[in-house]
Parts: structure tokens; C-alpha cells; sequence
């Protein structure tokens, strides 16, 4: 299949509630979306880079700049076999995951639907539905994380993630704990922890979670390894696993007993599917972290977390928890915590392109022409 011609759109999507952690505040969901064509077929790809260089270095403006001057480039008039022969024609370029991700997603969900099937069944995946949870923004109460959470739980949630960070943690854990003893509850600090709270860590043992997530720098897997051994509570690892390697080195030494795969994140599928090798190996649990995603990336997190090996719920709730108006139809919607995984082939959604015009406020075409 001979990789034609691209569009970037450069997308702004309200959201529905102030989402805060420990990163910041987020209002409107910013992103590029990636159009890649061939003999009249669209694979579409969700960049997860956000505005600011918080969670990864990489930021939308990067993004844009590799994808259309260096990767795009690359790959646009080469003939591909098969989507895992994407990576090695852009292996000169180092790092960008997200930007790469992006890519690799859309040629990916290309060459499903050449092939007439759902992703999902192209990549090996196994479920007809998948189990969700939710990540729940930082509270300004405990209170208020009690209704909040309350409203999730009623709607089927599989598993509930609360954000943390130090002076919004303990209090909440408390009150959320206490008002639903049985629930799976889980805790994400976004790195936001340092050595000194190694004893206030400890203490959330009480809380029965399922997991902590990166409670530490995203460099410091040694670190982790220490945290580990005063913890009865697994700790998952985020922004830590980048690739395959990442994941052998965090597991060899003790970092972490739980992975979360982000398909941008760690550069795309065929990063996802070696790191899966990994933690089948180890006999480690794995689910599908989330970023925000509109309609587009949220369905290719639903066609990953079909696979095998993603054992926990993910972070892909309902697309209208978070937007009013989606770029894409049908809406993925899950019920009682189940999200349908799309038949249809590729991503199984087609754009709602009005929608997308709407959102839309740069829009930049790249030929193999250039």
C-alpha cells in the first residue's frame, strides 16, 4: 500500500468540567488529528501532545512541526506491506513518540480497513467489550469527591481513579473509602511525590487500592523500586514505560507490579504489542491509560484494550462524559461499565466532518510531493 498524501487538523474541543490534577487545569481538549490516505481509504490518528510541556516534553507545536516536516516526509510515496514496516522508516527520528504515535495509529487503522475488519480483530483482539473505569480530576473537597464519585459509580464505572497529589490525598481517600468500602479504587499522582513522603505513601495502604499510579518521577525507576518494598500497595507505572525496554528494566528491578500502556505514549501499536510480549512473560497485569482522547483516539484505546493481555478496566469512559458534541460517530458510549468495541472496519467510527470543520482551526495538507 503506497502512502499518498496527509492532513493535519489542528482541533479545540470544550469540555464538559474543569479536569485537575497535579499538572494543572484543563478546559478545552487540544490536539491534532492525522489524516493519512491511500487507493481512497482514510486512517485516521489522535496526536495525544498536549499545549504545555507537563506530562511530556512533547507539546502540540512539536508535534505538528516533526509530523510535517520529518515523518510525514519519510514515509508519504513509500510502499508498505504490512503497518509494522512504519517504525524502521522512521527510526532516524529519535523520540517524538506522541508524534509518532499519531502516525502509526492512522496506518494502522489504513491498513485494517484495506483489509475490510475491524482493528480490533486485525491486531488479535479478543473481546466483544471491553471493561472501563474512570479518572476522576482532583476534588476541591472530600466532599465533593464523595458525590463525584458517587455519580460515576451509578453509572457502571468498573473502576474508580482518583487524582492525587500531596495536601489532596489522604482526606479524600478517607471520605471516598469510608462511603464505598467495596469498590475497586485506584490513585494516580502524576509523578507528584518525592522521596521525603515515602512514609505518607505508605500510610494509603489503608485504603485497600487496587494500584498506585507513578507516585514518583518518571525518571526515577530505582526510586520506585525502594517505594515498592514499604508498599503492600502494587504500584503502576505511566509515564515511566515508554517502549518494550522500559517496561523489562521497571520489572527487573522491582518498579512496579501493574502496567499502563498510552498508545501515543509509547510511539504506537507495534510498541504496544512488544510491551504486551513483556508483561505476558512476566505475568503482569496491563490496561490502556487514557489522555482526553475525542472520538478518534478513544477508539483506537478501545481496539487496543480488546487485546489479551489488558486485564484491568481502562480510562476510556463514555465520549459524552467529556464532550458535548464529538468528532465522530456512532458515539462510543460504554453501559454498566462495558464499552462496545466497533465492528466496523478500522476504528470502526467515521468522522462527523461538520463537526470536525467546527473544532477545527488550522488545517495543513502534506503530498509526497511535499
Amino acid at each position: 500500500m503506497r502512502l499518498e498524501s496527509a492532513v493535519l487538523h489542528r482541533v479545540e474541543m470544550p469540555l464538559k468540567f474543569l479536569f485537575k490534577t497535579s499538572f494543572g487545569e484543563t478546559t478545552k481538549k487540544r490536539f491534532l488529528l492525522l489524516e493519512v490516505r491511500s487507493q481512497g481509504l482514510t486512517g485516521l490518528g489522535e496526536c495525544v501532545a498536549e499545549e504545555d510541556p507537563f506530562y511530556s516534553w512533547e507539546t502540540i507545536e512539536t508535534a505538528r512541526h516533526v509530523l510535517s516536516r520529518h515523518l510525514l516526509p519519510l514515509v508519504l510515496g513509500r510502499d508498505l506491506e504490512s503497518p509494522k514496516d512504519l517504525p524502521p522508516l522512521v527510526a532516524r527520528v529519535r523520540g517524538h513518540r506522541m508524534a509518532k504515535g499519531a502516525l502509526d495509529a492512522a496506518v494502522w487503522d489504513l491498513f485494517a480497513k484495506s483489509e475490510g475488519v475491524s482493528l480490533s480483530s486485525y491486531l488479535g483482539g479478543v473481546r466483544e467489550s471491553v471493561e472501563v473505569g474512570v479518572s476522576l480530576g482532583m476534588a476541591p473537597s472530600a466532599a465533593a469527591a464523595v458525590e463525584n464519585v458517587a455519580k460515576h459509580v451509578a453509572q457502571g464505572y468498573r473502576r474508580i481513579k482518583l487524582k492525587i497529589e500531596p495536601g489532596c490525598d489522604v482526606e479524600r481517600l478517607e471520605a471516598v473509602r469510608a462511603a464505598f468500602p467495596a469498590i475497586v479504587l485506584t490513585v494516580d499522582a502524576n509523578a507528584a511525590y518525592r522521596d521525603e513522603d515515602f512514609a505518607h505513601i505508605a500510610s494509603m495502604d489503608r485504603f485497600a487500592l487496587d494500584y498506585m499510579e507513578q507516585p514518583l518521577h518518571y525518571e526515577d525507576l530505582d526510586r520506585h523500586a525502594a517505594l515498592a518494598k514499604t508498599l503492600a500497595t502494587p504500584i503502576c507505572l505511566d509515564e515511566s514505560i515508554r517502549s518494550a525496554a522500559d517496561t523489562r528494566l521497571a520489572l527487573a528491578l522491582g518498579s512496579c507490579r501493574v502496567v499502563n500502556v498510552k498508545l501515543g505514549r509509547v510511539g504506537g501499536y507495534s510498541e504496544a504489542l512488544a510491551i504486551q510480549d513483556v508483561v505476558q512473560a512476566a505475568g503482569v497485569p496491563l490496561w490502556c491509560g487514557g489522555m482526553l482522547e475525542a472520538g478518534v483516539g478513544r477508539a483506537h484505546n478501545v481496539a487496543l484494550a480488546s487485546l489479551p493481555s489488558f486485564t484491568k478496566p481502562g480510562d476510556t469512559a463514555s465520549s459524552s462524559r467529556y464532550f458535548a458534541d464529538d468528532i465522530v460517530e456512532p458515539a462510543l458510549e460504554a453501559t454498566d461499565g462495558l464499552m462496545p468495541v466497533p465492528k466496523g472496519p478500522g476504528i470502526g467510527v467515521e468522522l462527523r466532518r461538520d463537526v470536525l470543520s467546527r473544532f477545527t482551526s488550522e488545517r495543513e495538507e502534506v503530498s509526497s510531493h511535499g
